[in-house]
C-alpha cells in the first residue's frame, strides 16, 4: 500500500538509530576493546533477540537491563575481560547519544504544520528521558511512550495499540517512522502506516511486507507530508 499523507494526523518516532545515533556505543567499546566491531554487532543483535524472545516467554525486563545483559554476553562470547564498572560505563553512553542533524528541524516542521509528534520506544522511561533531554527535543514532542508501560517490546502489536490510545489517535491515522525493519512491520501489522527511515542506505528485507514509505531521513519524510 502506498503512503497516504492525508490520513496522517499523528507521527510517532522510534528512538535509537532513528532520532539518535547508537554508533557512539561502538566508540565507547573501542576505548576498552581491541576489536570492538564484532562485539558491538553481537551486543546489538543479542539485545534485540532478548526482546523478541522475552515477548513470547513472558519474560519482561526494562530495556536498560536487557541491553546490559546483551553487552555482558557479547563481552563473554569474545572473551573480553571488562570489569563490571567498565561495562556500566559503556552502557551509560545510551544516556548521551548524539541526535541526528535532521531531527530537530524536521520535528519542528511537523509540529508547526499541526501534526502531533511522539516517541514510541522499547527504551525504559529513564533512558528515554535522558535521550530527549540530551538531544534537546523535549519541547518539540507531545509525549513519550515506553514499552515499560505495557511490559512488551516491539514488534508486538500491543505496544503500538497502547501508543495509539496514549496519543488519543485512531491507529490508522498514525505514521510510525523508524530505522528498524521489524518496527516498520510491527507498526503496519497493528494498523499504522510504516515509514522506514533508511539512514544507512540498506536493502529492504526480502521477508514480509514493504514499507508504506521509505525515506533517507526525517527531512524527506516532512517533505512527503508537504510541510
Amino acid at each position: 500500500m502506498a503512503f497516504d499523507p492525508d490520513r496522517t494526523s499523528t507521527v510517532t518516532f522510534d528512538s535509537y538509530s532513528t532520532l539518535v545515533d547508537v554508533d557512539a556505543a561502538e566508540k565507547a567499546l573501542s576505548d576498552r576493546v581491541a576489536d570492538p566491531e564484532p562485539v558491538s554487532k553481537l551486543w546489538r543483535a543479542r539485545s534485540l533477540e532478548y526482546t523478541f524472545v522475552g515477548n513470547h516467554i513472558d519474560e519482561y525486563r526494562p530495556f536498560y537491563e536487557v541491553n546490559r545483559d546483551a553487552l555482558q554476553y557479547a563481552l563473554d562470547a569474545h572473551d573480553v575481560p571488562v570489569s563490571t564498572s567498565e561495562r556500566d560505563e559503556i552502557l551509560a553512553v545510551y544516556h548521551e547519544l548524539d541526535v541526528f542533524d535532521d531531527v530537530r528541524d524536521s520535528i519542528e516542521r511537523l509540529r508547526d504544520a499541526g501534526y502531533a509528534c511522539y516517541v514510541v520506544s522499547n527504551g525504559n522511561p529513564e533512558m528515554l528521558d535522558s535521550m530527549v533531554d540530551h538531544a534537546n527535543i523535549r519541547r518539540l514532542l507531545d509525549g513519550i511512550v515506553s514499552a515499560d508501560e505495557v511490559e512488551v517490546f516491539k514488534p508486538d502489536a500491543e505496544l503500538y495499540r497502547h501508543a495509539a490510545a496514549r496519543t488519543g489517535t485512531p491507529i490508522e491515522e498514525i505514521a510510525h517512522v523508524t530505522a528498524a525493519w521489524f518496527d516498520v512491520m510491527g507498526a503496519q501489522h497493528a494498523g499504522m502506516q510504516g515509514v522506514w527511515a533508511n539512514r544507512k542506505n540498506s536493502p529492504w528485507e526480502p521477508f514480509g511486507p514493504e514499507p508504506d514509505l521509505t525515506v533517507p531521513g526525517l527531512a524527506e519524510f516532512a517533505d512527503e507530508l508537504g510541510v
